[in-house]
């Protein structure tokens, strides 16, 4: 297992953390994503750290905290060989103060999901969305007296535009509390709008990138294919799954799956484990989470490893996935010379 430096901190990950928003499916949308108990999480946890995989990654909002649940239970007895990332922000009940980074609810979160989890800290501690509506100062200055206490070791964000990021960062600058050193964001063949802002962020700051749902929300998988219906019991068929996913063109995702599909055969690899590969090239990516529904599809990704595309490949996947930028990122191509796109990493 590769270990990489999650952005500017010593901390060292795995290139891979498992995420276990398949642990429980107690909702109507994580349903969509698997119902792992801890007998077969336990197993997962197993397989994983026997490949040298110790990072595990949930959030308090999964499964309403089942999935911290079961991952505690799966964890129990050795702590010290794992690390652990967890979320909050989002909601997790009816009451005014049920959701957001108030000091009241990140308080109140934090302590949910150490109990859940059965630990005394958090090894990376995620707002899970930027809240408009509560202080930066106070999101941060509550982030800083967790790290104090010893109740988290480090920060990071999830789901923030560019200026949402930059503008914490300025503000833990400017009181010397401790900064976000990682972004958690959606990223894929077929979802590169990460590359746009964020990625370029990301080497200036030194905010190193953990991707979720690296397979475009179920779509890279190899089990869509042009003309033919859905496969039964993929995330795409769960409506609520679905519906809280990034939307794909479909014509655009075929044209990228077609291109997978050579690779892989050249490679003697599958679609998914390609994808996953691909990903691993990429600028600021410190660590990708792999999720599985069972101990079959986690062996399968982990394939993923120990091997590498061609510079020949990857551009090839790059061509495939290209799409138009938005403003201002179409009309900063004109002046690449002093705006350099980043590059892939080897």
């Amino acid at each position: 297992m590769e270990f990489r430096q999650l952005g500017g901190s010593g901390l060292k990950v795995p290139v891979f953390s498992l995420g276990t928003a398949t642990f429980g499916g107690t909702t109507d949308l994580f349903k969509g994503f698997g119902s792992s108990d801890v007998a077969e999480a336990r197993r997962m946890v197993d397989i994983c750290l026997d490949a040298g995989l110790n990072m595990f990654d949930t959030a308090d909002t999964y499964s309403r905290g089942v999935s911290e649940e079961i991952l505690g239970a799966a964890i129990k007895g050795r702590r010290d060989r794992v690390l652990i990332s967890t979320k909050a922000t989002f909601s997790m009940g009816d009451g005014p103060n049920d959701k957001g980074s108030s000091r009241f609810h990140l308080t109140e979160a934090l302590n949910g999901s150490l109990g859940r989890l059965g630990v005394d800290h958090i090894d990376i501690y995620h707002m899970h969305g930027f809240d408009a509506l509560t202080p930066v100062e106070e999101v941060l200055s509550t982030l800083n007296d967790f790290v104090r206490a010893g109740k988290v070791r480090y920060i990071a964000c999830s789901n923030f535009s560019g200026w949402h990021l930059m503008k914490s960062l300025a503000v833990s600058d400017r009181y010397g509390w401790p900064r976000y050193v990682a972004q958690q964001s959606y990223y894929s063949l077929v979802g590169r709008d990460f590359e746009w802002e964020l990625m370029p962020l990301g080497i200036d700051q030194k905010v190193g990138c953990i991707v979720w749902s690296p397979l475009g929300w179920g779509r890279l998988t190899g089990r869509i294919r042009r003309g033919q219906p859905l496969p039964p019991n993929t995330r795409l068929t769960s409506k609520a799954a679905a519906d809280a996913g990034p939307p794909v063109p479909e014509e655009y995702l075929h044209t990228v799956v077609d291109a997978l599909d050579e690779i892989a055969k050249e490679t003697h690899k599958s679609i998914p484990q390609v994808a996953l590969n691909w990903l691993l090239h990429r600028p600021t990516v410190s660590n990708i989470v792999i999720g599985a529904r069972n101990e079959e599809q986690l062996k399968h990704n982990l394939g993923a490893l120990g091997w590498n595309l061609n510079a020949e490949q990857i551009a090839r996947l790059d061509a495939a996935s290209a799409v138009q930028k938005a403003y201002p990122y179409w009309h900063q191509t004109f002046f690449h010379e002093r705006n350099p796109w980043p590059v892939p990493r080897w």
